[in-house]
């Protein structure tokens, strides 16, 4: 309750005076104007930038308002087209600082510990699909509603304390702020409010917005609630249930009385805030993303009656995103819509989502309300066409599948921690032992014993890891394994989830109900691996109540096993390793005792059972040593102790009866107890029943694998077993017979394939097995296992008892159902098969690989033979899927992907000639990323189509003959759908991606429509329609099979309805197919007329006799093959083998710095070096372009000397911030490490790595004034990690790498070894105390080092004190450390956590989560830290608690450290500066950039950008304004010459960019430049300049660009491949002229083109090209392109040269036009010396030769002098004369120097190593 004077309500800024700015604050634009609609004054609040102008209350930052009232109504207008944010920073109870932040800018919805970032979104009357954005134009007066006690409690689970402060930034008007405990309505007025006795509060007149008479409130403002109908629900929600609420806001639509529910918040991680003013019952939940949404004022709204709740047993839909719940007319549904479409929901067995303009997206169930499961949204067209016109147009029958049934058992096992099972294994008997009730991932299925039929709880979307059954099977209790671990309880006969709510334990590993079902127990794992366990009040449950959490208790005991007594709803009995606990529930505490086991205390217990009779004390408790122990447990003693051992004697036939006796025992894991008998499942595949006396064996059955669990039923007739090989049984103890209920892959589903007569299954799994199913029965019928190789592919023979299967090693088998044998094997393929198909008339079987390879097979036959097998056809770099490979239904076309990912090939399939092939990529010329096939499906014919589904999520109908795109649907699911299919009669189509399957209405031409399953909790992998096409098929975790409930439509043989010959044109919208016009342009990749027939076939075609013989062997005897069991026995044991998963590198993890690898060193130079005096050297160095992103504190930065100091390659560069100039101290050999510069700012210290003459490293100590070095000393550690001074300066400490860690203390005075010491184990990081120059710290592995100096004369010893990291802090080793106010150290880990040291007391006493990856950087100054990870998150925490919370010791508390600011870079921290009061730094990212960093305006600004990868080509615009660079990072980089800096960037992902050329000067004006680029997928693209836009973009090659060059009129582009073909392309076309192979075989090292005289040199033709390709040819061409005119004028060819020092670096064939002398061509890299050469194109011969130290690997001439630059992989870069043949040798890079390009003027150099650029300025010209 607010205090006295804060009631009713505040007015804040009138209490706070704000129009006196004496308790607030104002920054920038900030104004008071007249508003003409509230008629007042009110705070205008605009600017660009939203950080710079704003208004802030109170004025400073420790100052705080102080409000405590629940509601803050904020009135407001947003400024278009500028974006606004609001900040408010809320104290919480515990004294924890959060902030809530509102803005247009935010695109989703961001939470951490300490923040909470809500995108408030404004639409306007059509919605968008990007709705977030700038305001519309007519954005209104919002009156915006936050409960700030609520959405603390539900986003953060914490208690709201007051309002500390508010900050309004730009852009936006602002009225008033108001607190209150009042929940007003805006809507409403006093008068009216008693006139109509409404049950609201009104607003006051205060805050009341004005309403002309005759208006209403809604046609002119918005009202917002957040959360929404929090007043009702949502508290009580966030306490009972943990879990998050729907956070889509509330706003009142234009029509004043009807409100409009948020329907749509129900299905979406993205719920927008949809205008409402009823809210519901109960609120939905959503934990994902949630948004605000502000609607036009022309948009209408009704109100739909309120959905009825659906039963919880159905499928439910995950997500569904709509643009508005109006649809495009803004109108909502009917109600008597909307009722019709509930009910129909309600009645269905299946809750799903039916979309028809809507692109939908699946989302957790979990997240939503229990009883109030997600349910479909229709758009507002197809509710204004009113009931019987809703019926004509939706997607009928609604819903159109069913599940029928699954096959599969297990689930997520957290049972046995020193020995986990993959699957959950366990399974219950219900009351009448009629039916099992088992897990089978993430769906619960009660099957029926006798009559095999089952029923489905539904709802989960993880795994399930523990099952429970109260004893009247009235109540079922499910816990799901995803981490924080959701609980269902179900009704057990209806199937309804009653509750759902989350646990407080992080991983449920065990349930047990009492007997009554009024108590639920549950054992489990927190988030630090301590065992909880936890009791739920679940009485009231199934009388409309929640479940109640009675108690919460952590033990120290190992717990495999707890079990609630029949007998006693509050004793309780549980057992593990090491020990038997009996609990008892008193008082609503769980307290435990120990029993007194003896001898036996140090067994490891797996399961346990009380004894069934009433009158019994005896508890039962087995254990992996094959003991079974009988406790008293009313006196806590053990009885009887008794072993199971092994007594098959060697030479015995068949086993004896099982005894117990002493001896190695035989693993128990499970048992179960009737009143006579007990069970006994054990790790030998054995189920024992026993008599209670143990006196010998009743009956027992042998399993294939290990029994997991056991379950005796009700009535003791029948025990239940099941094995983790995913078996399911059961024994029939008076029969004595034993029978299969379900058998189950045990590892995931790869792919499926049925056969066309007979209702039979196949599948393959990564468990290395091959079953065959009866899709009738749902039983396996044979089993086929290959222990070595992993089946990856499977067809049916469609006539014929066999069945095929492709391998992981490449073999093709041939399996005979009737003989259980393999019929034959073939190894044509090298690599593993990807696809396999068979033709429906059973002619003809293909394969393909890994490898590209296409096989075709006669499989007319019994034996299948090889016919053919072509080489490189199909793509080699796709992902398996089981739609990579297919034939269509009349068995004439064969396609797949492939020679490319970006290429689909329709083939004949009988001879395999090539008939069509269709770049994908090119079907969308706006995108700017290539498009790559990822599956095919052939559709019905007529009319012949091909369905492809690419990577950018769509999918694209193809006409089989003329390939052109027929329709296209877009956003299909959210990422690429690797599976499809399509029924025979083409009305349904199948897609699947991720755990979401979609039934599409094929013949629906626009506004397609789809419905959405789920229940797969792993990824989808194929889908498939059955053999009568009245059931589909998925698989994944399981097999589940569907029932369509379409009805059958008869259609005329031959023809499908609803696929026209010729489709109109149309638009496409969202999710819906659009349809080209057929007199457009199609657009396919080869040939001017888009259709490229191939005249002969490019395969690699054998005889099939010579391709047996030679590729493929007989049938080998490797594949064993089982059959089922047979009823009465067992199954043989089988071992498969399983993969180990490696963990996958980060990419940007904070590694010790690693020098790039070169091809030469320095070293290997020599004398060859001429190096020039200083007066008469001819270039100078003018800029460096990059920063050594893999160094590590390599920056430096002085704010008040403005010292900027920072490394690329082995330069330092000192640079001036203000105006940009350089100066580079060069004098390391290698790779600079870290730097480091004295507390005085005089010294810098710079250390690098050894190099090939000296094994130390090198510290070079610099002069900060002149820039001169003072002093070299030499390292004992090849490279030095660390260097840090003294804080007087005295001392400087190195520190050398794990290779041979070295602490080495230097005197800066006499530069002498003070002291060395070896370190037993890697250290990460040194610093100095700054508050004791003869303290430092360092930190390592597992531990904290602290040194103390001691000196006495000139003798220097050092004490160590070595403290390990405590357990708490969760940390193996620990990677930066920083000093804080005296005596604390902050050190930071590789989990993301930062603890904090007493360095006095030498003890830990805090650590919180500052990240999630390792933490490289920290720096601390006064009360601020500064972290930075391997996420590249920099992070600014406030830690002026710090010295408080030391006092306090073990009781500190980490919700005391408030992070003020967090900022991600684009790659890891690596290095950071900050200023003294940690405003402002400089962070270096690994991806080598440096970044200037403003905490008081949240703003992160490039001061240096370099390429992230190896630069490949620069080139200059005619005039020398700018230059472009191109990367392996793909990215294509315009940059300014007077400045050096970035102006333009063009990025295309996935790819590198290998060359680039510059458009000459007359390709036209100024304005008309651009840049042509080649790719390594063998795309060329063409960006203009002046539009910043890319023009053009074709794939004139098949292989990677390694050159491009445009002619010299600019109109044609020349490029050349890696595998030696030049493309000719016309630039205003698009269109490939020709393509030259004369070089076919080596790859294009060079192209270079310029003008001649026609008729020069005895040719005709304008344009002079060369060629010169890595075999040490050249081609010279004389061509006239608008003529078609290309004439071979001469041709090079010189013997190979001698390897390389350094192998893998081939030498390459360099060649280019003289510029002083046309008629001369330069070469270099040709022939087998090392020289240059000058050839005559007038007399064909060599005219002057130039030798070289070393063999070039980069040159280029100047037109302004006659100098020639020469790169060499020896990191030297050499400067000729060619007139007075002087040669100048110049060092600088760290890499082989593979580029070097003159500009026009031949003023400036440009040079590049790696991914370094040097500016050089050329002297003399």
């Amino acid at each position: 309750m607010a205090r006295a004077w804060q009631h009713p309500f505040l007015s804040v800024f009138r209490h706070f005076k704000v129009d006196e700015w004496k308790r607030s604050a104002k920054e920038g634009d900030v104004a008071t104007v007249m508003d003409k609609t509230l008629k007042c004054t009110v705070y205008r609040v605009r600017g660009s930038v939203s950080a710079s102008n704003y208004i802030q209350l109170p004025r400073t930052g420790t100052q705080s308002l102080g409000l405590t009232g629940r509601y803050l109504y904020v009135l407001f207008r947003p400024l278009p087209p500028r974006h606004f944010v609001i900040h408010l920073d809320v104290f919480t109870e515990d004294s924890q600082v959060i902030r809530v932040s509102f803005s247009s800018l935010f695109k989703e919805f961001k939470s951490t510990a300490t923040w909470l970032q809500f995108p408030f979104i404004c639409e306007a009357g059509t919605p968008r699909k990007d709705a977030a954005g700038v305001p519309p134009t007519g954005a209104r007066w919002t009156c915006l509603q936050l409960d700030l006690h609520d959405l603390l409690l539900v986003y953060l689970n914490r208690r709201y304390g007051h309002l500390k402060s508010i900050r309004l930034c730009a852009s936006l008007l602002v009225r008033n702020l108001y607190t209150s405990d009042l929940c007003f309505d805006p809507a409403v007025t006093a008068p009216e409010a008693r006139r109509a006795k409404l049950p609201v509060t009104p607003m006051p007149r205060e805050m009341a917005f004005p309403v002309p008479k005759g208006q209403s409130w809604h046609d002119r403002y918005v009202h917002i609630r957040f959360p929404s109908d929090s007043s009702k629900g949502v508290s009580t929600l966030g306490q009972k249930n943990g879990s998050l609420p729907e956070a889509g806001l509330s706003a009142l639509c234009s029509t004043g009385s009807a409100a409009l529910s948020s329907t749509a918040a129900f299905l979406g991680h993205v719920p927008r805030l949809l205008p409402h003013s009823a809210p519901f019952n109960k609120p939905t939940q959503d934990s994902m993303s949630p948004e605000v949404q502000m609607h036009d004022p022309a948009a209408s709204c009704r109100v739909p009656s309120a959905p009825r709740p659906l039963p919880e047993i159905s499928m439910s839909c995950e997500r569904l995103e709509v643009s508005s719940v109006g649809g495009p007319s803004g109108r909502g549904q009917e109600p008597s819509a909307w009722a019709e479409a509930t009910d129909k929901c309600v009645n269905s067995t299946n809750v799903h989502v039916s979309a028809h303009e809507l692109a939908v997206v699946p989302v957790a169930p979990e997240d939503v309300a229990p009883h109030e499961p997600p349910c479909r949204e229709q758009s507002g067209q197809q509710a204004a066409l009113g009931k019987n016109r809703f019926q004509q147009r939706s997607f009928l029958p609604d819903p159109i599948l069913r599940l029928k049934g699954v096959i599969g058992f297990g689930g997520h096992s957290t049972r046995w921690v020193r020995r986990p099972m993959r699957l959950l294994a366990c399974a219950l008997w219900t009351k009448d032992g009629a039916a099992v009730v088992y897990p089978c991932h993430a769906v619960i299925v009660m099957l029926h014993v006798d009559t095999r039929q089952q029923r489905f709880f539904l709802g989960h979307t993880d795994k399930v890891s523990a099952l429970a059954l109260d004893g009247s099977n009235s109540l079922l209790a499910s816990a799901q394994a995803r981490a924080p671990s959701m609980l269902r309880l179900w009704d057990f006969q209806t199937g309804a989830c009653l509750s759902l709510f989350r646990s407080p334990v992080h991983v449920v590993c065990s349930l047990s109900f009492s007997d009554s079902g009024a108590l639920l127990c549950g054992t489990g794992k927190d988030r630090h691996g301590r065992t909880v366990v936890v009791a739920w009040d679940t009485a009231q449950v199934g009388r409309g109540g929640e479940a109640v959490l009675l108690t919460k208790v952590h033990t120290d005991a190992d717990i495999q096993a707890f079990k609630v007594a029949f007998f006693d709803e509050t004793r309780m009995a549980s057992c593990g390793r090491g020990g038997v606990r009996l609990w008892r529930l008193r008082r609503g505490g769980l307290r435990s005792c120990a029993v007194d086991l003896g001898e036996h205390h140090a067994l490891e217990f797996t399961d346990l059972a009380f004894g069934q009779d009433l009158d019994s004390c005896t508890l039962y408790v087995c254990g992996r040593s094959g003991h079974i122990l009988e406790i008293d447990h009313q006196h806590m003693a053990v009885q009887r102790a008794r072993r199971l051992l092994p007594t098959q004697t060697p030479s015995g036939p068949l086993p004896k009866r099982q005894t117990f006796s002493s001896g190695p025992g035989i693993a128990i894991s499970s048992l179960s107890v009737s009143q006579v008998t007990c069970a006994v499942g054990s790790e030998d595949g054995y189920l024992r029943l026993w008599p209670l006396d143990f006196s010998s064996v009743l009956l027992e059955a042998e399993h294939e694998g290990p029994i997991s669990s056991v379950c005796v039923s009700p009535d003791g007739l029948r025990v239940l077993s099941t094995t983790s090989s995913g078996h399911l049984g059961f024994l029939d103890v008076p029969s004595r017979e034993y029978s299969v209920l379900m058998r189950s892959h045990t590892a995931l589903v790869l792919a499926l394939a049925t056969k066309c007569r007979q209702e039979h299954l196949a599948t393959v799994s990564q468990d290395h097995t091959v079953r065959v199913w009866d899709l009738v029965t749902l039983q396996q019928l044979y089993d086929f296992t290959s222990p070595k190789e992993a089946p990856r592919a499977v067809a049916f023979h469609p006539t014929q008892p066999t069945f095929f299967c492709g391998f992981s090693g490449g073999a093709v088998c041939s399996f005979s159902l009737e003989a259980t044998e393999v019929l034959v094997e073939h190894r044509c393929h090298r690599g593993a098969v990807t696809g396999l198909a068979t033709s429906p008339d059973g002619s003809f079987l293909f394969s393909s690989c890994s490898r590209g390879s296409l096989a075709q097979y006669d499989c007319a036959a019994t034996q299948c033979r090889v016919l053919r097998v072509a080489a490189n056809v199909v793509c080699q770099d796709s992902l398996m899927s089981p739609n990579a490979l297919v034939v269509s239904g009349d068995s004439r076309l064969l396609a797949f992907v492939g020679p490319s990912k970006y290429t689909v090939t329709i083939m004949d399939t009988a001879s395999l000639d090539e008939l069509l092939r269709v770049d994908i990529s090119a079907l969308d010329g706006t995108s700017s990323r290539l498009d790559s096939a990822v599956a095919v499906c052939f559709g019905p014919a007529p009319p012949g189509h091909l369905l492809v589904s690419t990577s950018s999520n769509t999918v694209v109908v193809l006409d089989t003959t003329s390939g052109r795109m027929v329709r296209e649907l877009s956003g299909v699911h959210p990422t690429a759908c690797p599976s499809l299919a399509l029924s025979r009669d083409g009305r349904f189509l199948l897609t699947a991606a991720d755990r979401a399957i979609k039934v599409w209405d094929y013949l629906m031409q626009a506004n397609l429509g789809c419905q959405v399953y789920i229940g797969h909790s792993e990824p989808v992998q194929a889908v498939a329609f059955s053999p009568n096409q009245q059931q589909l098929l998925s698989v994944g975790d399981a097999i589940f099979l569907w029932d369509i409930l379409a009805p059958n439509e008869r259609l005329p043989p031959g023809s499908v309805r609803g696929s026209p010959g010729a489709p109109p044109a149309c638009e496409a919208g969202p999710g819906a197919f659009s349809v080209s016009d057929d007199e457009g342009p199609s657009e396919e990749s080869h040939g001017p007329k888009g259709l490229r027939q191939a005249s002969g076939s490019a395969l690699l075609v054998k005889e099939a006799d010579r391709v047996v013989d030679a590729a493929c062997g007989a049938a080998g005897d490797s594949w064993g093959l089982s059959m089922p069991p047979h009823p009465c026995g067992q199954p043989s044991a089988q071992s498969p083998r399983r993969a180990r998963a490696q963990p996958a590198a980060h990419p940007d993890s904070c590694e010790p710095f690693m020098s790039q690898g070169k091809a030469s060193s320095l070293a290997k130079v020599g004398q060859s070096v001429s190096s020039p005096p200083a007066s008469s050297e001819r270039l100078h160095l003018k800029a460096v372009v990059g920063y050594s992103g893999n160094g590590r504190a390599n920056v430096v930065w002085r704010p008040d000397t403005g010292f900027f100091a920072y490394t690329c390659g082995r330069l330092v560069v000192v640079e001036d911030l203000h105006s940009g100039a350089q100066q580079h101290w060069l004098g390391h050999p290698e790779e600079i490490s870290t730097l480091a510069l004295s507390h005085d700012a005089q010294v810098l210290a710079s250390a690098s790595g050894h190099s090939s003459t000296a094994s130390c490293g090198q510290i070079r100590l610099w002069e900060v004034p002149g820039g001169s070095c003072r002093q070299l000393i030499s390292h004992r550690d090849p490279t030095v990690r660390a260097l840090a001074f003294s804080p007087d300066d005295r001392l400087l400490i190195t520190l050398g790498y794990d290779g041979d860690c070295t602490l080495a203390l230097w005197s800066m005075s006499t530069y002498e070894l003070l002291s060395s010491t070896r370190l037993p184990e890697p250290v990460h990081g040194v610093a100095f105390n700054p508050w004791h120059a003869g303290e430092l710290a360092c930190v390592g592995q597992g531990a904290i080092t602290l040194w103390l100096l001691q000196q006495r004369g000139a003798d220097v010893s050092l004490q160590v004190h070595r403290e390990r990291i405590p357990e708490e802090v969760r940390a193996g080793k620990l990677t930066s450390l920083c000093y804080g106010a005296m005596p604390l150290l902050y050190c930071g880990s590789d989990t993301g956590q930062v603890c904090v040291w007493d360095t006095h007391a030498c003890r830990c006493f805090l650590a919180w989560e500052a990240d999630n990856s390792e933490i490289g950087v920290l720096l601390c100054s006064g009360v601020r830290l500064v972290s930075g990870s391997d996420s590249g998150r920099l992070r600014l925490w406030a830690v002026e608690a710090m010295l408080e919370l030391r006092r306090k010791g073990s009781g500190a508390r980490s919700s005391s450290v408030f992070m003020e600011r967090e900022l991600t870079l684009d790659g890891a921290i690596v290095s950071a500066v900050f200023h003294d009061s940690m405003d402002m730094g400089v962070a270096g990212s690994v991806a080598g950039t440096l970044w200037y960093i403003n905490w008081a305006e949240g703003t992160s600004t490039h001061l240096i950008s370099g390429h992230r990868s190896k630069v490949n080509e620069v080139a200059f615009s005619p005039s020398e304004s700018h230059c472009a660079t191109c990367s392996d990072d793909g990215s294509v980089r315009v940059w300014s010459l007077a400045s050096m800096e970035l102006v333009i960037q063009f990025q295309v992902l996935n790819q590198s960019c290998l060359c680039l050329a510059w458009s000459p000067p007359s390709c036209g004006r100024p304005e008309q430049q651009q840049v042509a680029a080649g790719y390594s997928d063998g795309t060329l693209r063409v960006f203009s300049i002046s539009r910043t836009a890319m023009e053009l973009k074709m794939r004139p090659h098949l292989a990677a660009l390694t050159a491009i060059a445009f002619s010299a009129d600019g109109q044609t582009i020349l490029s050349g491949d890696k595998d030696g073909l030049v493309a000719v392309s016309r630039l205003c076309t698009g269109m490939t002229l020709r393509v030259l192979s004369d070089q076919r075989g080596a790859p294009i090292s060079t192209i270079q083109s310029t003008s001649k005289e026609d008729g020069d040199f005895g040719v005709e033709g304008t344009d002079l090209w060369l060629a010169a390709s890595g075999d040490q040819r050249v081609s010279i061409w004389a061509s006239d392109w608008p003529q078609g005119h290309c004439e071979l004028m001469d041709w090079l060819s010189f013997p190979a040269p001698a390897l390389m020092e350094a192998p893998g670096c081939p030498v390459p064939s360099l060649a280019a036009f003289c510029p002083w002398d046309g008629a001369l061509l330069v070469c270099a890299g040709l022939g087998v010396h090392r020289e240059v050469i000058f050839y005559s194109l007038r007399h064909k011969q060599v005219v002057e030769k130039i030798p070289l130290p070393f063999f070039a690997v980069s040159l280029s001439l100047s037109p302004g002098a006659r100098l020639m630059a020469i790169g060499f992989a020896e990191c030297v870069l050499r400067l000729v004369d060619c007139t007075s043949g002087a040669v100048q040798d110049f060092a600088g890079h760290n890499d082989s120097v593979r580029l070097c390009r003159f500009t026009p003027a031949g003023r400036l150099l440009f040079t590049a190593a790696h991914r370094e650029i040097l500016v050089w300025d050329v002297t003399g010209c």
